[in-house]
């Protein structure tokens, strides 16, 4: 299945029906009257989350999702039938954005979780409605409500524990092809990544989730390569991943590269608990794994793990650290008290 994470969809909900103007006519029946019946409502547009989808594909071959209008109203006092709604089944994780690709209307991060997006217009009064002791026979009606059309944005941001973050080639997809069942595309060139892709991790018996998006360049946050456009999945993580090369010739550059395209697309992915890891040590001696690995701490001021994931050395510790700053996230989640019921 494609991978698609931004669509643009076109809704309309449905206009109110139009009242009738009518008056009971009935042989032998001596007193008469207005009878009309009022329009019925125009359908609903609402937009739902559920399980089982992790791409808006299905959005690419329809764009445009009109509800029905209601019916007329019908003499004999009969009311018009409503137009039926219009539900979007997006992915969990999708935000919904207004015209200006700005504005977000909702973001849909539960399963289950619906947001009205247009509100179908009402049916309009029949001729019964206007009826009063010195009006008996009122030849007026309302017309329906039209319904409301705007155009609004999808955009899907994955929903993981972990965020895999680092420059092309720096071992992303084979670190994830190594801790978990996801088979991502792995080659010797950079970019080989073109779509985020998702694992799940087993550590001491816990599991999360982890995201591969593809790498980032200097300049990305200005449209250098793949630009920063899938940095939004990693942006719902607890934590990231930073990998560096350790075969490259300055790893504290390339470190420092990451951090400033992070920096440049948003303050919360800088703010997020961050586990760097020196990659590709099964490639280096032990001087200069010591020598990159003390010049890489001096850059981000902080602890940097040794790990190969082709060699599966040092993944374990990796993980650790990784589900050390996930446990506590998730159990403030977990112990956060419900919302009180409301009518």
């Amino acid at each position: 299945m494609k991978f698609l994470d931004l669509a643009k969809v076109y809704i309309r909900s449905g206009g109110g029906g139009a009242g009738c103007v009518s008056f009971r006519r009935e042989k032998f029946i001596e007193y008469g009257g207005p009878d009309g019946g009022d329009g019925g409502n125009g359908g609903d547009v609402w937009a739902e989350a559920v399980e089982g989808l992790n791409t808006l594909i299905d959005f690419r071959y329809q764009q445009h999702f009109f509800a029905k209008s209601g019916q007329h109203g019908m003499g004999s006092q009969m009311t018009g039938k409503s137009g039926e709604d219009i539900t979007l089944k997006v992915p969990v994780g999708t935000e919904i954005l207004d015209e200006d690709e700005e504005t977000v209307i909702a973001d849909l991060t539960e399963p289950g979780q619906r947001v009205l997006l247009a509100r179908g217009g009402n049916g309009g009064w029949g001729n019964l409605h206007f009826k009063t002791s010195t009006n008996r026979s009122p030849r007026n009606a309302n017309p329906g409500q039209p319904g409301v059309e705007r155009t609004i944005w999808l955009r899907l941001k994955l929903i993981a524990d972990a965020g895999l973050v680092g420059l092309p080639n720096a071992g992303k997809s084979t670190f994830l092809a190594a801790v978990s069942n996801a088979r991502p595309k792995i080659a010797d060139y950079p970019f080989t990544t073109l779509h985020p892709n998702l694992g799940v991790v087993g550590i001491d018996g816990h599991e999360f989730v982890m995201a591969d998006i593809p790498g980032l360049i200097e300049g990305a946050s200005e449209g250098r390569g793949l630009g920063d456009q899938f940095l939004g999945h990693v942006e719902r993580s607890r934590v990231l991943l930073h990998l560096v090369d350790g075969t490259s010739e300055d790893v504290a550059v390339d470190a420092r590269t990451i951090l400033t395209e992070l920096e440049a697309y948003s303050p919360i992915l800088m703010d997020k608990p961050r586990v760097t890891a020196l990659n590709k040590i099964d490639a280096l001696d032990d001087e200069t794994i010591a020598e990159r690995k003390a010049a890489l701490e001096a850059e981000i001021g902080g602890p940097v793990f040794l790990m190969s994931g082709v060699a599966k050395l040092g993944v374990t510790e990796v993980l650790r650290a990784l589900w050390t700053q996930i446990e506590p996230s998730r159990r403030a989640t977990k112990d956060e008290p419900e919302a009180p019921w409301q009518p």
